[in-house]
Protein backbone atom coordinates (compact mmCIF):
# COMPACT_ATOMS: atom_id res chain seq x y z
CA UNK A 1 0.00 0.00 0.00
CA UNK A 2 1.44 3.40 -0.76
CA UNK A 3 2.36 5.23 2.42
CA UNK A 4 -0.38 8.38 2.11
CA UNK A 5 -3.27 5.52 2.31
CA UNK A 6 -1.63 4.25 4.94
CA UNK A 7 -1.47 7.91 6.82
CA UNK A 8 -5.08 8.40 5.77
CA UNK A 9 -6.14 5.23 7.41
CA UNK A 10 -4.09 5.67 10.41
CA UNK A 11 -5.44 9.53 10.84
CA UNK A 12 -9.25 8.60 10.33
CA UNK A 13 -8.68 5.15 13.32
CA UNK A 14 -7.20 8.27 15.58
CA UNK A 15 -10.28 10.50 14.86
CA UNK A 16 -12.22 8.03 15.67
CA UNK A 17 -10.54 6.40 18.80
CA UNK A 18 -10.39 10.42 19.89
CA UNK A 19 -14.33 10.35 19.43
CA UNK A 20 -15.19 7.49 21.36
CA UNK A 21 -12.72 8.61 24.39
CA UNK A 22 -14.32 12.18 24.27
CA UNK A 23 -18.32 11.57 24.05
CA UNK A 24 -17.95 8.15 26.58
CA UNK A 25 -17.23 10.19 29.38
CA UNK A 26 -19.92 12.70 30.50
CA UNK A 27 -18.84 16.51 31.01
CA UNK A 28 -17.75 18.00 34.42
CA UNK A 29 -16.43 14.73 35.87
CA UNK A 30 -14.57 15.48 39.06
CA UNK A 31 -12.13 12.92 38.93
CA UNK A 32 -8.61 13.86 37.22
CA UNK A 33 -8.22 10.20 35.78
CA UNK A 34 -11.47 10.16 33.46
CA UNK A 35 -10.85 14.64 32.75
CA UNK A 36 -7.39 13.43 31.50
CA UNK A 37 -9.27 10.59 28.81
CA UNK A 38 -11.51 13.11 27.77
CA UNK A 39 -8.46 15.58 27.50
CA UNK A 40 -6.69 12.81 25.25
CA UNK A 41 -9.16 12.19 23.27
CA UNK A 42 -10.17 15.94 22.22
CA UNK A 43 -5.64 15.82 21.32
CA UNK A 44 -5.84 12.50 19.46
CA UNK A 45 -9.08 13.35 17.75
CA UNK A 46 -7.74 16.77 16.57
CA UNK A 47 -3.87 14.95 15.92
CA UNK A 48 -6.02 12.60 13.82
CA UNK A 49 -7.41 15.46 11.65
CA UNK A 50 -3.91 16.59 11.18
CA UNK A 51 -2.81 12.69 10.03
CA UNK A 52 -5.53 12.48 8.15
CA UNK A 53 -4.69 15.40 6.05
CA UNK A 54 -1.28 14.97 5.69
CA UNK A 55 -1.72 11.74 4.54
CA UNK A 56 -4.72 13.07 1.78
CA UNK A 57 -1.92 15.63 0.39
CA UNK A 58 0.20 12.60 0.30
CA UNK A 59 -1.11 10.49 -1.22
CA UNK A 60 -2.19 13.78 -4.36
CA UNK A 61 1.22 14.60 -4.31
CA UNK A 62 2.49 11.08 -5.49
CA UNK A 63 -0.20 10.24 -7.71
CA UNK A 64 1.34 9.60 -11.39
CA UNK A 65 -0.66 11.64 -13.60
CA UNK A 66 0.16 11.85 -16.95
CA UNK A 67 1.69 14.76 -18.66
CA UNK A 68 -0.68 17.05 -20.72
CA UNK A 69 0.19 16.41 -24.65
CA UNK A 70 -1.02 19.42 -26.35
CA UNK A 71 -1.80 19.87 -29.81
CA UNK A 72 -0.38 22.46 -31.75
CA UNK A 73 -1.64 21.29 -35.30
CA UNK A 74 -3.29 24.67 -36.55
Amino acid sequence: MKPGVIMIIVGVSMFVGGLVMFYSIESGQKDSVLRLVKNMGTFIGLSGMGVTLAGILLYLLNRNVEPLKENYDV
